[in-house]
């Protein structure tokens, strides 16, 4: 899904000097393997990431979402995306538009 979003975002036209990543994790998980991993699908240094964001282990809660392959998630923000947004509004607005037109 990510890669899917970086590549729809390059044929929008924006550069990848805009992209800025943070990963988000619970604090008991391996983050360091979880930056890294991160870093490596997106095709950037982990050094480049910016803080990554630590949820407070809650030992009460039941995850499901625990052991090795838990790299808990990957945020995507564009810088100067205000444009970016106002063109994507347009387009689902068109096409909420044209699905109610055919109805």
């Amino acid at each position: 899904m990510i890669q899917t979003y970086l590549a729809w975002l390059s044929l929008l036209g924006v550069e990848p000097e805009r992209l800025r990543y943070r990963v988000m994790i619970h604090e008991s998980a391996q983050v360091a393997d979880a930056e890294r991993y991160w870093a490596s699908l997106v095709g950037v240094d982990v050094d480049t990431f910016e803080k990554t964001t630590l949820k407070k282990h809650n030992p009460k809660t039941v995850r499901k979402n625990v052991g090795e392959h838990y790299r808990g998630c990957l945020v995507v923000r564009t810088l100067k995306g205000a444009d970016l947004y106002r063109r994507i509004e347009g387009w689902w607005y068109g096409i909420v538009v044209g699905a109610r037109s055919t109805i």
